[in-house]
């Protein structure tokens, strides 16, 4: 799966207002993010690496005990076990991110929902 067609692929309601996408690799994971406006990503932790882009909109983010609201191309790095949230600040959101290693959770949903990387 050299190319994707990221609009192609189904998408899967991971909370409300918040539809994901994750083609990955072996040992690599994208995660395309829209969020409806207001939509959050409640706080949470993983043993994951997740670096993204927010590809439109604005959101605020919270890493560790740090909170910031972003514009559109900014670019942010979570270490794993690091606390974060997001919220779709003053409108929708897109965001893209990469993870490492892949999120099994988010294979399997792209699984359940008939599309294999």
């Amino acid at each position: 799966m050299p190319f994707i067609d990221i609009k192609s692929m189904p998408a899967t309601e991971v909370c409300p207002g918040c539809r994901l996408r994750t083609p990955h690799g072996k040992n690599l994971m994208l995660s395309y993010l829209e969020m409806d406006a207001g939509a959050v990503i409640p706080l949470h932790d993983h043993m994951h690496e997740q670096a993204g882009i927010l590809l439109e909109g604005k959101l605020k983010l919270t890493i560790g005990d740090e909170t910031r609201t972003l514009d559109s191309g900014a670019m942010f790095f979570i270490p794993a076990n690091v606390p974060h949230q997001a919220i779709a600040h003053d409108g929708p959101a897109v965001v893209l991110d990469a993870f490492s290693p892949i999120r099994e959770d988010y294979a399997k949903l792209m699984k359940d929902n008939n599309f294999s990387a």
